[in-house]
């Protein structure tokens, strides 16, 4: 069924639906999704929404955090945009009636996390993003303006003249559809299914990344792959994210015996930037021989179960108690904080095209994002796409160095699995890194890449498209983290283990071009 309007909105997490809220005040929206609503990165998201609401909180300490997280690679006017702007939509979503935990008084109670200086993360017990993408699903299934298609993958971006027009599609059969509009957002979150190990659900392969990058956009910042350090770690068992507010409300990580060994690496210990104590866990494991293992027993058993009822649940499932046992952890691929480069408006370089969440880099989060800053940045940055949207175009001005990729003359390979791509991701492109590693993936890559890509090869149903992106998104981080020859934030090379700001503060940008 060809679809026309006046906006597409591709994807519905919490960037999608709050855009595709704004825009209906202007025009017909027509938002496709993979899957179901529920099936996005924000209704996952246990953690929280952080936001300077609280007494002893500011929008300039809550920048100067956001800064610091990002180990200097984060925009400053990004930054401030969405700590200024921030707050004005977390109130909105009370007043749309998010049932975020209440203090004694009845005010939102405020919980830290990693490199938080203060408590100014808002909670819906631990599934924050799952209330969220309720309350702005419920303002859009009473907005006749806005059409939800499910179940449909968006395959590449109708360009024609230089713009972006609208999408291509494909249904569940395989069957190909066109949707005409003026102005498209991407919206499709992050990418954690290109590696093995992940906290992200099964739809989270890139899409947005890679039909914008072969349409012409600009991607970014992508060797930035943030490993959430404390994901359950139990054989036979999906990986499941046991949020850092376990970590915030007290909870240990302790080694075999018992010890606490974080600030054995870190000084900062528990608390830590996510990266760090992703880094302090491997190593522990490798020092000992052991795994390791979060504790809260020396909490209050009521309260772990009531403040975090997912888990206790999940937990459960495998045989074990939340507030009692020791829980074996591990680090997996969480948040890409590159994507597709965008300006403060959410315009891409490709003209019609927008980005918001996870799937744009801003630079807000730099080389690494702070712990709940991603609910946060879809609601500011998802309500200023629309804006710019419902205007005409304006020409961004997207700073850092271009790098051109070109379709090179190459040997193709043989199709791989979904299976394989992942499993060398994580081996090669993960938590450490290694030039010899990398150089390797990046070649298989580019086989892979080239096989997918030559003609009668292309994709003809979700599952064909799936292994497209996948590879694609795989080939594009590892090739900007084979180019970055430093470590900083989620992006570490043990053969240059150090920062550089001589040469490596700055961004580079991929665009692809014919050869």
């Amino acid at each position: 069924m060809n679809l026309s309007g006046d906006f597409l909105v591709v994807g519905s997490g919490i960037a999608g639906l709050r855009a595709a809220i704004a825009l209906a005040s202007v025009g017909k929206v027509i938002v496709l999704t993979k899957a179901g609503l529920s099936e996005s990165n924000t209704g996952y998201a246990q953690g929280g929404i952080a936001a300077s609401i609280g007494k002893d909180d500011s929008p300039e300490l809550h920048a100067q955090d956001t800064l610091g997280a990002g180990d200097g690679l984060s925009d400053s006017d990004a930054v401030n945009v969405l700590v200024t702007e921030g707050p004005r939509y977390v109130k909105e979503l009370l007043e749309w009636g998010a049932a975020f935990d209440r203090d004694a008084e009845g005010k939102p109670a405020l919980g830290r996390e990693a490199a938080h200086s203060v408590r100014r993360v808002l909670h819906a017990t631990d599934a924050t993003g799952r209330e969220i993408s309720r309350v702005l699903w419920n303002q859009v299934s009473h907005n006749p303006r806005i059409q939800v298609m499910d179940d449909t993958l968006v395959t590449r971006l109708l360009v024609q003249d230089g713009q972006c027009r609208g999408g291509v599609y494909i249904d569940k059969s395989g069957q190909e559809h066109f949707v005409t509009v003026t102005a498209t957002l991407l919206a499709t979150g992050g990418a954690g299914q290109v590696f093995r190990e992940t906290t992200n659900p099964a739809v989270a392969t890139g899409d947005g990344v890679a039909i914008a990058f072969r349409a012409g956009a600009r991607v970014t910042g992508l060797e930035f792959v943030q490993f959430h350090p404390t994901v359950l770690n139990v054989p036979d068992y999906p990986r499941f994210l046991l949020s850092e507010a376990l970590r915030g409300e007290g909870a240990r990580l302790v080694n075999a015996s018992g010890e606490a060994f974080v600030q054995r690496y870190e000084s900062e210990g528990d608390l830590a930037s996510r990266d760090r104590v992703a880094r302090a866990m491997s190593r522990e494991a490798e020092r000992s021989g052991t795994s390791v293992y979060l504790t809260l027993a020396h909490l209050d058993y009521s309260f772990v179960h009531r403040r975090f009822p997912t888990i206790t649940k999940a937990c459960q499932q495998v045989g074990l108690d939340l507030a009692t046992d020791r829980i074996p952890v591990s680090p997996a691929a969480h948040y890409l904080m590159g994507g597709v480069q965008t300006d403060l408006h959410g315009r891409t370089a490709l003209p019609g095209l927008y980005a918001a969440g996870e799937v744009a880099c801003t630079g807000v989060h730099g080389a690494n994002r702070l712990a709940s800053n991603s609910l946060l940045e879809g609601l500011v940055f998802g309500v200023r796409s629309a804006v710019a949207m419902a205007q005409p175009w304006q020409t961004p001005s997207l700073s850092g160095d271009v790098d051109s990729f070109e379709m090179r003359n190459l040997q193709a390979g043989t199709l791989p699995t979904e299976v394989e791509v992942k499993d060398m991701m994580w081996r090669k492109v993960g938590l450490v890194r290694m030039q010899s590693g990398l150089r390797a993936a990046v070649q298989q890559l580019e086989q892979w890449w080239m096989r997918l890509e030559q003609p009668g090869t292309g994709a003809s149903s979700q599952e064909s498209m799936r292994l497209l992106n996948v590879v694609t998104v795989g080939l594009l981080i590892a090739r900007a983290a084979l180019r970055r020859e430093e470590s900083r934030g989620g992006h570490f090379r043990e053969d240059f283990p150090q920062r550089d700001d001589i040469l490596w503060q700055r961004n580079v940008s991929d665009v692809l071009i014919d050869s």
